[in-house]
């Protein structure tokens, strides 16, 4: 049976932990909640969140990857940039979602019955930059940042003064596969999220390993993306699955950079200057 945890890390935040360790987050307003993500889409994850507010929901997802948006059919009412659209009906797929969650040291405790049904994006709602979700005393405002995935969505946190990246900035930005954007592109649409939000927040959160990151990620990954071009990176050879790539900068066995920088990227060397 899978079961999830979760640990409030602001007044307002709850972030949640899946079995592979993808991260999603729970914004409580006065009136209504917003739940960043819905994860692997093993276990109910709506009961889960129902423990924990009892306030309407919405859903907010960063992008239509397996490990963000499978748990989307137990919820009403979501939001998904339909750039990732297809992208979502690909990765819903029991198949996929097996393969993803087989990596997990409580793969064997998965019961068939514990997988969401299969779902459609059909009913979703189509989630654009510009977009504002007001909870009740605490607004989240949405910016596009197309890179990881084409749709991929970061959101801002107003009066937490919080980026959420999801993955489209991380300490490892996965940006190798066939479906990402080229270097070059990614690098333009991180400085123009840089640009919206500078000064506007104080911490940042990301759906991968601790969740806490440091404040100057952004601005750190936009720094990896020049010295990508100038040729003054470690290129270690990166594998997941059947892909492969090279990641930036070598990395220590916490995850971090050797050389104290922030943020990493595996990328596709023939696509620098896309």
């Amino acid at each position: 049976m899978v079961t999830f945890h979760s640990k409030k890390i602001s007044p307002t935040v709850t972030r949640i932990y899946g079995l592979m360790g993808e991260l999603m987050y729970l914004v409580e307003g006065s009136e209504r909640a917003a739940l960043i993500d819905t994860g692997s889409g093993a276990g109910s994850l709506k009961e889960y969140v129902s423990s924990l507010t009892s306030l309407p929901v919405i859903v907010l997802i960063t992008h239509g990857h397996v490990d963000h948006a499978m748990g989307t059919p137990e919820f009403d009412t979501v939001y998904m940039s339909s750039i990732d659209n297809d992208m979502y009906m690909e990765h819903r797929d029991f198949e996929v979602r097996k393969g993803y969650l087989s990596g997990s040291p409580d793969f064997s405790k998965i019961e068939e019955s514990d997988y969401i049904p299969i779902g459609s994006c059909e009913s979703f709602h189509d989630l654009k930059e510009g977009d504002v979700f007001d909870l009740g005393g605490i607004t989240i405002e949405t910016f596009a940042c197309p890179g990881h995935t084409r749709g991929s969505m970061v959101f801002l946190l107003r009066e937490e003064r919080t980026l959420i990246t999801g993955d489209a900035c991380n300490g490892f930005t996965f940006l190798f596969d066939s479906s990402c954007l080229g270097l070059t592109s990614y690098e333009n649409n991180l400085r123009a999220l840089e640009e919206k939000v500078a000064g506007r927040y104080d911490r940042t959160y990301v759906s991968h390993g601790p969740g806490d990151s440091p404040k100057e990620l952004v601005a750190g990954v936009i720094d990896l993306c020049e010295k990508i071009k100038a040729g003054t990176v470690d290129n270690v050879p990166y594998q997941f699955g059947d892909r492969s790539g090279l990641l930036a900068m070598a990395y220590l066995p916490n995850g971090t950079r050797s050389d104290g920088g922030v943020g990493n990227i595996v990328y596709d060397p023939d696509r620098i200057n896309e």
